[in-house]
């Protein structure tokens, strides 16, 4: 499988994962995962992805090749992750959603923060749909899926927090067919380097495609 690699150093590779790739096999039993891939590439016998990424999600993720490197980047203020979501609606302009979520499946709800702005909206068949660039301020299980339906406007293509009948309208009529959620940059400091590096993601044609069709682009 083709590794699209988007920075690279001694101590940091940042990929662009396609959608329906898993991360690791902590959630499932899948042969190839992208671990497995970024150990091959950089001939590490261990990697640390340093965010989470759903399976169904697209777009860049951070691997520290060394411990200390993901210590560091954990604990990193700067290390800032911008999303683009196709949201079912007409969000606000911008908004602020500090509500409680689990950390981990079953686990106690914990503080949660997420940022958003609204990028654009279209009138599209059956409803109206809208683009978000979302920024999750804490690093919680699902924290935007969650986030989003909290407020009313769940990603499109999400099979568990979304709504079934218009996902599979959408499908249908612009063969949107994956979870409607891009990590279109990520924002950090390389530690052999100076200054905040902000490293972008292109949107893959499987989700740019169908915007193209609902008039975004």
């Amino acid at each position: 499988m083709h590794l699209d690699v988007l920075y690279h150093d001694s101590c940091i590779l940042v990929v662009n994962k396609p959608s329906g790739l898993l991360v690791h096999r902590g959630w499932g039993r899948e042969s190839v995962v992208l671990v497995d891939l970024v150990r091959e590439f950089t001939g590490a016998k261990r990697v640390h992805p340093v965010q989470r990424l759903d399976r169904g999600a697209s777009g860049a993720i951070v691997f520290a090749l060394d411990p200390e490197t993901a210590r560091m980047l954990q604990d990193l203020d700067e290390f800032e992750k911008s999303y683009l979501a196709l949201v079912r609606g007409h969000p606000p302009e911008t908004g602020v959603i500090d509500h409680p979520i689990p950390r981990r499946p079953h686990g106690p709800r914990v503080p949660a923060k997420t940022t958003f702005r609204l990028v654009a909206s279209q009138s599209c068949q059956p409803r109206e749909v809208s683009l978000v660039e979302v920024v999750p301020r804490s690093g919680r299980l699902h924290q935007i899926r969650r986030h989003m339906k909290h407020i009313d406007h769940p990603l499109i293509g999400d099979s568990n927090y979304g709504r079934t009948e218009l996902n599979r309208e959408i499908k249908a009529r612009y063969g949107l067919s994956r979870l409607a959620l891009h990590c279109q940059s990520v924002s950090l400091k390389p530690p052999k380097k100076s200054g905040l590096q902000r490293i972008e993601a292109p949107l893959p044609a499987d989700l740019s495609n169908p915007l193209k069709k609902m008039g975004f682009f």
